[in-house]
């Protein structure tokens, strides 16, 4: 396989305060690699190296073979890139704003930028300034999509988007693997890189911690559960259930922490009578502290190259 995204050993500082260190990564020739991490994690930081917004306190990351330090004009006429924070022009309307970006790139196919604008249900004729968070995160989106970049690299790109359009979303990335190119796909929802990944790495606090395939994900994914209860709460009922941990009575309320199916926990409470149920998947966050603690501490070592 041919190695569009090579990392080695790359570390980056701030100071005294850390960035990234000594990640090793490769992300493959049309796949959807997601990059998942809490919040502060070092995503952000690794992605704009990348690009060369930033430069490696050590080490290097490569693009297409090119060493983001050495040309990174070339990368980037290549590449489509939605950053985490997007701002742009405010007195430009979207439409505008869209069509100067494929200016920028020698022009781009017509009936595809319509095709996006109508998928992502965009008013091309609002200034920038008037739009919602989510109608703006949209016009970044077109921006990236719509010259069809070999590589897509896109910083939490469903921030602020709605339900629907997420999905119209999922389904250009699906698109473009099937065309044989791209992504990389920074995120901190588990949920969102399971649905259209192939691979993913997940880092915290700067070091990589777990990189494999989808299914590898699988061991970390878990619901929080709560079951507010009529009568008195049977905490032992539920703490023997396979897969459930953390279980926690108060008052009406029982909660607890489900891994695997959840049906023997909904057979259970089935019992009982019940006032609520509520189940959710957790953030990335949570689960980093389920699954490696909360003294900052990893339960694994840094993983290394994938």
């Amino acid at each position: 396989m041919t190695a569009i995204i090579q990392i080695e050993q790359l570390t980056k500082s701030y100071g005294e305060h850390r960035g990234v260190i000594d990640v090793d990564l490769e992300v493959n020739e049309g796949e959807v690699f997601g990059f998942l991490g809490p919040n502060g994690a070092g995503k952000t930081t690794t992605i704009r190296t990348l690009l060369d917004l930033i430069r490696p306190t050590s080490g290097r990351a490569l693009v297409f073979g090119i060493e983001s330090t050495a040309d990174p004009v070339a990368i980037h006429r290549r590449i489509g890139y939605i950053p985490g924070e997007f701002t742009l022009y405010d007195r430009l309307t979207g439409g505008q704003t869209i069509q100067y970006f494929a200016n920028l790139r020698g022009g781009v196919d017509k009936a595809y930028q319509r095709s996006l604008i109508e998928r992502f249900d965009i008013d091309p004729k609002r200034k920038y300034k008037e739009l919602s968070k989510g109608n703006k995160q949209k016009i970044g989106l077109v921006i990236a999509l719509q010259h069809q970049p070999e590589l897509l690299i896109l910083d939490e790109p469903t921030s602020g988007l709605d339900p629907l359009v997420q999905q119209s979303f999922f389904e250009l990335v699906r698109e473009a693997r099937a065309a044989g190119r791209t992504v990389f796909l920074s995120s901190h929802i588990l949920s969102e890189v399971e649905k259209t990944g192939d691979r993913v790495a997940i880092i915290r606090d700067g070091c990589l911690v777990k990189v494999g395939s989808i299914e590898s994900l699988r061991d970390l994914a878990h619901h929080q559960v709560e079951l507010r209860f009529a009568g008195e709460v049977p905490s032992a009922a539920f703490a023997a259930l396979p897969g459930v941990s953390d279980v926690v009575a108060s008052d009406h309320t029982l909660q607890l922490r489900v891994s695997g199916p959840i049906t023997p926990v909904v057979r259970a409470a089935a019992a009982y009578e019940l006032l609520d149920f509520v189940s959710r998947e957790p953030t990335l966050e949570e689960t980093f502290l389920a699954q490696y603690g909360h003294d900052g501490e990893t339960a694994a070592a840094p993983a290394g190259r994938a």
